[in-house]
């Protein structure tokens, strides 16, 4: 399974672009934690991060002012 990372720039989440595409699991986390750690990600200026699988599911998602809000930590 390959996977893609995508950052949308825009609150309208309508301009966006690959970060990273059909890459390994783990490459795509280190793209998606770069992408939602870096300079952008803290001004605001980027809004939203998703990995999608090939299958194009997501496996992950960052929304600037909320964090990680997939996959949802489980209750301890």
């Amino acid at each position: 399974m390959t996977y893609t990372v995508w950052v949308f720039s825009s609150k309208e989440l309508d301009t966006y672009f690959a970060e990273v595409e059909h890459v390994d699991f783990t490459a795509a986390v280190r793209a998606f934690k770069f992408q939602t750690s870096n300079v952008a990600a803290k001004a605001g200026l980027t809004q939203k991060v998703i990995i999608v699988d090939s299958g194009d599911e997501i496996v992950a998602e960052w929304i600037h002012g909320e964090g990680l809000v997939w996959p949802k930590e489980e209750p301890k």
